[in-house]
């Protein structure tokens, strides 16, 4: 007698189905890894607009503070037993005003040539462009200005805290 083979079916994946798989998942990832890989700028844009948004605070919560002590408007309030430095009833543009108040941290950069105790003084806060980037003009960074209370008009006139997130 003859020995029969039975017939049977073998299970898997044929090359050419293994083979369009990747196909299809090279051409899924070439569409998805752009969309990843700008996280960076998203990051840079959420953290210095979260800078801006705490200078205000910041502000705001020290010149309430100096209104409900009665203190005269360049008195100096303290927050959390923190001294700060004020000005025309708001935070001077230094390191012992806003910097203070907003507790920022030194992961930012600052440009301080401008800055100082006096009203109209401002203060820049940027983050470093990512390596290779072609820009080096402060002004085209991602940044942020604070502009201290400005006393000329012999009223108090607010802060004002402008973000530049072309840079970022």
């Amino acid at each position: 007698m003859r020995n029969m083979i039975p017939n049977r079916k073998e299970k898997g994946f044929t090359l050419i189905e293994l083979v369009m798989v990747i196909v299809i998942l090279g051409i899924l990832a070439a569409f998805a890894l752009p969309r990843f890989a700008d996280f960076g700028t998203e990051a840079r844009v959420s953290s210095i607009n979260g800078l801006a948004g705490s200078m205000r605070s910041a502000a705001s919560i020290a010149h309430a503070r100096q209104l409900a002590d009665g203190s005269a408007s360049d008195a100096d309030v303290i927050l959390e037993g923190v001294t700060i430095d004020m000005v025309a009833g708001y935070p001077t543009a230094d390191q012992n005003g806003i910097e203070k108040a907003a507790q920022i941290s030194s992961d930012y950069l600052k440009d301080s040539t401008s800055a100082g105790p006096d009203a109209g003084d401002s203060i820049v806060y940027y983050i470093a462009p990512d390596e290779g980037s072609a820009t080096t003009d402060l002004a085209d960074q991602c940044r942020v200005e604070y502009t201290a209370a400005n006393d000329t008009s012999g009223s108090e006139a607010p802060i004002s805290v402008t973000v530049q997130t072309g840079g970022c």
